[in-house]
């Protein structure tokens, strides 16, 4: 190719995906796959403006070196044309979908123009070096997901330039120093940005784990109020909204005999010792055995089984039973540490069970809601722990048939229950069967190890 006299060499201002502010970091951690596709418009426009000045400059030496050709004069407009195209990528009056594909379109030119630039300046070394330097820099530094359109087109445009052009510009060396430095200077420029979005990353990536953290303690503390099982059902992604459904469900309610007069007796800090004792001991009873605790309204607790997890209708009215003999028995131990204590006349513990349908799931608003369930079993139960003598747990006969082959019991007969109009057929619980027992426990052991 002729080499003609030199030109003015080629200055790239920066270009980035990702305008950089000191309050913008939160921003790019949350960067999604389109924002790497289209990066920053307006640093584009800045982009592509410094190309068509060093286009318009080079080629308005060469214009004057082979005397004034009007072909390349008809270039000039097209660069502007060129830049014109990068601002419709900004432009609210153009279509969301029309900009994407534009801002394509644009990229690959991005690489055509670097290409046809160095191919102008006829592959000086040091030219190509730095603007090739520089535009790789753009591409790779800024982590743009189209860099292979971009090389593309620079592969396309120094392809074009070198069979197509009719002239190559000479580069004196006191241009190639000036193209050099400038190129330069845009790399450590991209280089600081590297490090600013290093900087921002690793703060907002100590600011996330520090969420997790505060997150992590919170959902703890909130854990404490609800049963394992309801914990993981919500942790696992479960929609909780208003709604309810029908399920087969054991239902356990159980009440401290004798503790409205204890609370006369007991001052405020006793009372709250000898509360608190008791409802930690039964409400980890209650999750050991694998229980929703649904309410705890001062000495009483209801308890349920069969959802939001269940092992089949059976083992759950076992499985409530088991816990009801464990928290007898642990009652025991409670009221002996009590009377150690110096309290005379410990309450004693009072449960009755039901096993049918209910109505389960979230009552209430979007706003707030309850965890609960409602229905005919849910009274029964209730009306069976009010009459449940002393340490005594009553079970009904629904209960009854789904547990006989695994506890012992012995017949109460018929009881007239408050709010149901013919007498039910209570069982009072004597004792779990020793090889039921023991396979609980161990069914027990297990639930409790992947909670």
């Amino acid at each position: 190719m002729q080499s003609l006299r030199p030109t003015l060499g080629l200055s790239q201002p920066p270009n980035n995906n990702t305008q950089w502010h000191s309050n913008s970091g939160a921003r790019l951690v949350f960067m999604t796959w389109k924002a790497f596709i289209y990066p920053s418009p307006k640093l584009q426009e800045l982009y592509r403006l410094a190309l068509c000045i060093c286009g318009v400059t080079i080629l308005l030496g060469a214009w004057r070196d082979i005397g004034y050709h009007s072909g390349l004069l008809a270039v000039l407009p097209a660069l502007f044309i060129y830049q014109f195209g990068s601002y419709l990528t900004t432009h609210s009056t153009v279509s969301t979908l029309s900009r994407q594909r534009l801002s394509l379109a644009m990229e690959f030119s991005d690489g055509v123009i670097t290409g046809l630039l160095i191919a102008l300046a006829a592959f000086d070394p040091i030219i190509t070096l730095a603007l090739g330097a520089a535009f790789l820099v753009t591409i790779v530094g800024a982590m743009k997901a189209t860099a292979p359109l971009d090389l593309f087109g620079l592969f396309i445009g120094a392809l074009m330039g070198f069979w197509l052009l009719p002239v190559a510009v000479a580069v004196s060396p006191q241009m190639q120093l000036l193209v050099t430095c400038i190129s330069f200077s845009y790399c450590l420029f991209n280089v600081n940005m590297a490090r600013q979005t290093h900087f921002l990353l690793a703060e907002q990536h100590d600011s996330v784990l520090r969420q997790n953290d505060w997150l992590t303690l919170r959902t703890y503390r909130l854990s404490k109020y609800l049963s394992p099982a309801l914990r993981k059902a919500i942790l696992t992604g479960k929609d909780v909204k208003a709604g309810t459904q029908e399920k087969t469900i054991t239902v356990f309610f159980s009440d401290m005999e004798g503790f409205t007069k204890l609370a006369e007796e007991l001052d405020s800090e006793q009372l709250t010792g000898l509360l608190n004792t008791y409802l930690t001991e039964m409400s980890e009873i209650a999750f050991r055995f694998g229980g929703t605790v649904d309410k705890v309204i001062g000495d009483s607790i209801m308890v349920f089984f069969g959802d939001p997890e269940s092992r089949g209708v059976r083992a759950d009215a076992v499985s409530c039973v088991s816990m009801a003999v464990a928290m007898q028995h642990a009652m025991t131990e409670l009221q002996s540490r009590w009377r150690a204590e110096g309290i005379a006349n410990p309450p004693a513990l009072r449960m009755g069970i039901n096993s049918g349908i209910c109505k389960v799931g979230n009552f209430g608003t979007e706003n707030r809601l309850d965890y609960t369930l409602l229905g005919r079993t849910v009274n029964l139960a209730s009306r069976l722990e009010s009459a449940a003598a002393s340490n005594e747990i009553l079970v009904s006969k629904d209960t009854y048939d789904l547990i006989v082959d695994a506890v012992d019991c012995t017949d109460k007969g018929q009881i007239s229950v408050k709010g149901f109009a013919a007498p039910v057929n209570v069982f009072s619980v004597t004792d779990l069967h020793k090889n039921i027992a023991i396979k609980q426990a161990i069914e027990d052991r297990a639930l409790a190890e992947t909670i």
